[in-house]
């Protein structure tokens, strides 16, 4: 989380919509070998609570359940060059979304798993244009082997972390400028925050 107030929010609301607009994050956990990461599939239950599975081979996997980590979503990101302030004599910076959620994990029964692979398949393939898969075409053995494979957890989150960090700092003018720049690099999910973010 940046340190700098100036881009915190309380938006709960804004928060659950990144983790359901994502989709995707890395959830990070001390083990007895070290700190670990893992990246995979996140889902928000709306109630405070966030879902997602790993590899049962995972190193984390086997010392998640029932303890505290640590997940992070990253939004858009982009290099922001000092070419476009009214001024140049400053300096580059980054602008970027990204949300830090701390809290207790339980591993899931196998209902729990079953839900969220549904739900999952059915979120991301609304989001896809023609005849979507359904989870039903996979055959008994192939769907069995995937949950041989895998093990679901929730994550109780205690600690809601946002950064947006898209320009506040500056001027109405020079954020405009930002959100050009942004545009023509190939940036235009980060522009539009840049834009449409309240200062």
């Amino acid at each position: 989380m940046h340190p700098n107030p100036l881009y915190r929010t309380d938006d709960r609301a804004l928060c659950e919509s990144l983790i359901a607009e994502i989709g995707f994050g890395m959830v990070f956990a001390q083990t007895p070998d070290g700190p670990r990461v893992a990246h995979t599939p996140l889902l928000t239950t709306g109630d405070g609570a966030v879902q997602f599975h790993l590899a049962r081979g995972n190193t984390l996997t086997r010392h998640l359940d029932g303890s505290t980590a640590l997940i992070v979503v990253n939004g858009p990101d982009a290099y922001v060059s000092p070419r476009w302030y009214a001024g140049r004599d400053t300096v580059p910076t980054w602008d970027y979304v990204a949300l830090e959620l701390e809290g207790r994990v339980r591993r899931m029964a196998d209902e729990g798993l079953e839900a969220f692979l549904h739900a999952a398949i059915a979120k991301h393939e609304e989001r896809l244009e023609g005849e979507p898969w359904r989870a039903e075409e996979s055959s008994a053995r192939v769907w069995s082997g995937l949950f041989r494979g895998i093990t679901g957890f929730e994550m109780e989150v205690l600690a809601w972390r946002p950064t947006l960090k898209l320009s506040q700092n500056k001027t109405a003018e020079d954020r405009a400028r930002i959100a050009e720049g942004l545009d023509a690099a190939g940036h235009a999910a980060l522009a539009h925050l840049v834009r449409e973010l309240p200062e």
